[in-house]
């Protein structure tokens, strides 16, 4: 996959060696050219000098072959521009824009852009978001038995109940993030669009639970 990156402080930097690292590719933009040092001398990918929510530095960057685009910048407005930009200009759907306001995090939440609060933050927090689902979880336990993913609900199963989607992907629905509030799903949840869904699964049914999620209740 290919990456946009805007900033290359100490979270976009780390965020594009550990992409490259993984064999992705990547494009880091930043306003000023001093800051791509943080790279050092093996980064591989496209450094490209500009404001990262102007188009044509965009384009310059590749982000219409572009699979996911993080906003990582110092500045909350910058970010959400660009992800703005990214998301409604370019259709890129897997965005990640980082907000110092936990506040506005919310707002933007509710707009379709994963926010992370700098309470929070760290690059592999950004990397879990970027990869596709089940690439990267958020957690295993020490013994590699479990793990917790934090996944976009599918646009296959908006409409379907919780408690279904938990019985054919043999997961857990641990909780939901909706419209920027925690909830714990009952028998009856109904998912909705944009449900950030925080998936309880065993490592060994891993790969069963995504090729379910990704075929939809139909097929499953």
């Amino acid at each position: 996959m290919h990456v946009v990156i805007m900033g290359c402080g100490r979270v976009g930097s780390t965020l594009a060696r550990s992409l490259e690292d993984r064999n992705h590719t990547v494009s880091i933009i930043d306003s000023e050219p001093d800051a791509f040092r943080r790279l050092g001398p093996g980064f591989n990918g496209d450094k490209v000098a500009g404001v990262g929510f102007d188009q044509e530095v965009l384009e310059k960057a590749g982000i219409r072959r572009a699979d996911a685009f993080a906003a990582v910048s110092s500045g909350d407005n910058s970010n959400i521009i660009a992800a703005r930009v990214a998301r409604e200009t370019f259709g890129i759907s897997q965005v990640v824009a980082r907000i110092y306001d936990p506040g506005r995090a919310e707002v933007y939440q509710r707009l379709g852009i994963t926010t992370v609060a700098t309470v929070k933050w760290t690059s592999d927090q950004v990397l879990r978001r970027i990869l596709p689902a089940g690439a990267e979880p958020d957690f295993r336990d020490p013994s590699g038995t479990i793990r917790v993913d934090h996944i976009r609900v599918p646009d296959a199963w908006v409409g379907q109940r919780t408690i279904d989607l938990q019985r054919r992907s043999k997961s857990r629905i641990a909780w939901i993030d909706r419209l920027g509030e925690g909830m714990l799903p009952n028998r009856e949840t109904i998912l909705q669009e944009g449900d950030m869904l925080h998936l309880v699964i065993r490592e060994d049914r891993a790969s069963h639970t995504f090729s379910v999620l990704d075929a939809g209740p139909q097929e499953a």
